[in-house]
């Protein structure tokens, strides 16, 4: 045996071990390294306003303060009607209900020449088997639910910690992140740094614009149709179509529907027509232009920037997809060296003309006139 295969061996089993280790160890930490992740990209979004309020003579500390505050009170305010406008129509609604299901059964009477009614329905719902196995499981579920509950408050306050500590602390993490690297690449850092900070801002006014302008239209429509609450929901289409990656639309437009039909059932088709018309305006109009100017990414990366995301992290993966791609873009920007373009007609998606031939020439080819070269002969 060569004296260097037992060293190899020795080798290879304590690199597989470390890989092992450092497998479990990250399975373990992914939540963890998920929520510090969530808390940087907030520290990033919230810097500009900290960083104002530091340049006016504030402590850091004391401006993430008075940002966190304020960013509570309005979340707070915001559940609270939104609480008190759902508690309302969930207690009309149950007060209608026997109304609602009158009005069903009759159609299905005169639709189907059925003889149902209200009692043999309920009696039916009461005394079927998947409603009492519903109970059975929702009551079992209950520890389940608690248990997620307690967790997503932990989780919530794990990423205001870890974020507050960023904000107040950005100077003394690029500092002590810089000691470590050479001066050349020191620089770099710190340009990728205010890259993010600018691109991330640029992603929340963006999104914030266009939730004000969402939030505006719906209330325009609701107004209109005389749905009540239309301020709250107004506000609560802006906020969820914006902030909520792929399926925000759909559950900003199921609410106003939902209050809708207690209106008039009709109501409810004309809100979900407007909602899927003007999906279509924000997504081939409204957002391209306000993306190119405050984000300047391609529609289509941003697209497949929020699959990639959602493929890898899930709904925070697709939150934080764009201004992560949009950072990376534009610090690879700056290092990538480019070249005049050649005034070429296929650049613009035209085709270059052949040489030797006239302009009649291509003309007459295209349309078979006189010129064209004979057809072969046997």
């Amino acid at each position: 045996m060569p004296g260097w295969l037992p060293r190899a061996m020795v080798l290879a089993l304590a690199l597989y071990a470390c890989f092992q280790l450092g497998s479990w160890a990250f399975d373990q930490l992914i939540g963890l390294l998920t929520n510090v992740l969530i808390a940087f990209f907030l520290a990033l979004a919230i810097e500009p306003a900290v960083g104002r309020m530091a340049a006016r003579g504030m402590r850091r500390g004391l401006a993430t303060f008075i940002v966190f505050i304020g960013l509570m009170i309005f979340s707070a305010g915001f559940v609270v009607l939104l609480g008190s406008m759902l508690a309302g129509q969930i207690v009309d609604m149950v007060d209608d209900f026997p109304e609602y299901i009158d009005s069903v059964i009759n159609w299905v009477n005169h639709t189907f020449h059925t003889e149902l009614s209200r009692v043999q329905v309920q009696d039916s719902l009461l005394h079927s088997d998947w409603l009492q196995k519903y109970v059975q499981n929702s009551a079992s579920g209950v520890l389940d639910v608690s248990t997620t509950v307690l967790g997503g408050l932990f989780r919530l306050l794990t990423i205001f910690l870890f974020s507050f500590y960023f904000a107040a602390d950005g100077p003394r993490l690029r500092r002590a992140l810089c000691s470590v690297l050479p001066p050349a690449r020191q620089t770099e850092v710190l340009r990728a740094w205010e890259i993010a900070v600018d691109k991330t801002g640029g992603y929340l006014y963006s999104r914030g614009l266009m939730a004000l302008i969402s939030g505006v239209a719906h209330y325009i429509l609701l107004v209109v149709l005389g749905v009540p609450y239309a301020p709250a929901l107004a506000v609560w289409v802006g906020l969820v179509s914006q902030f909520i990656p792929t399926i925000g639309t759909y559950l900003a437009g199921a609410l106003p529907m939902l209050i809708a039909f207690t209106v008039n059932p009709w109501y409810a088709l004309w809100v979900l027509g407007f909602v899927v018309v003007y999906q279509q305006f924000e997504n081939y109009v409204l957002q391209p232009k306000l993306t190119a100017k405050t984000v300047d990414i391609h529609p289509a990366v941003a697209f497949g920037s929020v699959v990639a995301g959602t493929a890898l992290l899930g709904a925070v993966g697709a939150l934080i997809a764009i201004p992560a791609v949009a950072t990376l873009q534009a610090f690879l920007g700056a290092y990538v060296k480019r070249y005049d373009v050649t005034d070429d007609p296929r650049v613009h998606g035209g085709h270059r003309p052949r040489r030797g031939e006239s302009a009649v020439s291509r003309i007459r080819r295209a349309l078979g006139g006189p010129g064209q070269n004979p057809p072969d002969t046997p």
